[in-house]
């Protein structure tokens, strides 16, 4: 299990701890997504990883591709939500299966960014 016993609810979640939170949790580095759907919008991690010799993103690439999707959850205000999510969620990513968490927001200028996304 991890130890999130230094992070406060308020601190963003940046690339480096995101990457090892999914090294420690699935052992993989997996592409994470954003994904309107029925006007709600998710977090989708993907059965794709970066280890792969079938990815269609070098190490750069992705890093600089999980920093705009962190961009979002930490200007929403869900980075304790999302790393809680990742350290418990019993299920895995795999082929043709992607694991799903709603982002909801909070407060005005949440709701305001949310809205960008379900337009």
């Amino acid at each position: 299990m991890l130890d999130l016993s230094t992070e406060t609810p308020s601190d963003p979640l940046g690339v480096e701890e995101l990457i090892s939170c999914l090294r420690q949790r699935w052992r993989a580095t997996y592409d994470l997504q954003l994904v309107v759907r029925r006007q709600r919008l998710y977090l989708q991690v993907m059965w794709a990883y970066l280890e792969q010799q079938s990815f269609p993103m070098d190490e750069v690439t992705y890093q600089e591709h999980l920093a705009e999707v962190l961009d979002v959850v930490n200007r929403l205000g869900l980075a304790a939500e999302v790393r809680q999510w990742i350290t418990t969620t019993r299920d895995k990513p795999r082929l043709g299966k992607a694991l799903s968490l709603q982002l909801r927001a909070e407060g005005p200028a949440a709701e305001n960014l949310l809205r960008e996304f379900l337009v």
